[in-house]
């Protein structure tokens, strides 16, 4: 009997593990998938925007299999406890990094509408906002994959950084379209841009209270997290 619970620990461990592994390659290609979208827009590459479009379908692909795989190692191991609270983590941090797949997506979709955009400040603010957004995307997943409550928690308090440079993006812009009518299409362009690097914040933070959860047994304590929808 010994020996069969042991079998099945290592099983479901090895489930485990490959649902871990799953979510990281998301998480891979979610973050590259927004540093090409940045780099396509920073460049005007619309062939390299086109792109990213296209490997969208890898995300969902991937997405698709963690589902099918977290449902049946809930079928099949009825986990309890944490390693259930790991199961299903996993099943929704799946589709929030696909998500996060779709911003990169809509960023690359502008890329042709922005092609011969001037000189607009927040273009260079843009970048480095999609780099700390990046980063908390990384960080969150390492975090899932170390069961890292601690980590998740810094992840989260790392979002008012994006925050502020929407913010900021936000009032330039603004005052950039009541100054420069004619730019308000490409403006508005830049806008909806920095409104989805701001969302890719806001879903690591969504990340980092269900990794919270998973590792503790706990939800976050309020204000530092902020579930998104």
């Amino acid at each position: 009997m010994q020996q069969a619970s042991g079998h099945t620990l290592k099983a479901f461990d090895e489930d485990i593990e490959r649902l871990r592994a799953l979510i990281s390659q998301m998480g891979g290609l979610a973050e590259h998938a927004i540093q090409e979208a940045m780099r396509c827009l920073v460049d005007r590459d619309l062939d390299g925007a086109l792109r990213v479009v296209e490997d969208d379908q890898k995300l969902d692909a991937l997405e698709i299999e963690t589902e099918r795989r977290a449902v049946q190692l809930i079928a099949l191991r009825a986990p309890m406890a944490g390693d259930l609270r790991d199961v299903v983590a996993a099943l929704k941090i799946s589709g929030v990094v696909e998500r996060i797949g779709d911003y990169a997506k809509n960023i690359a979709k502008r890329v042709p509408q922005l092609e011969n955009v001037g000189k607009i400040e927040p273009l260079s603010l843009l970048p480095e906002m999609a780099r700390i957004a990046m980063q908390m995307v990384h960080d969150v997943l390492d975090a899932f994959v170390e069961r890292d409550a601690e980590a998740a928690v810094r992840v989260c308090e790392r979002d008012n950084a994006v925050d502020d440079f929407y913010d900021s993006i936000f009032r330039t812009l603004l005052t950039h379209m009541m100054e420069n009518p004619h730019t308000i299409g490409q403006a508005a362009h830049l806008l909806f841009v920095a409104k989805n690097l701001e969302r890719v914040g806001d879903h690591a933070t969504n990340i980092a209270e269900m990794v919270y959860y998973a590792a503790t047994g706990t939800h976050m304590a309020d204000g530092l997290g902020r579930t998104v929808r």
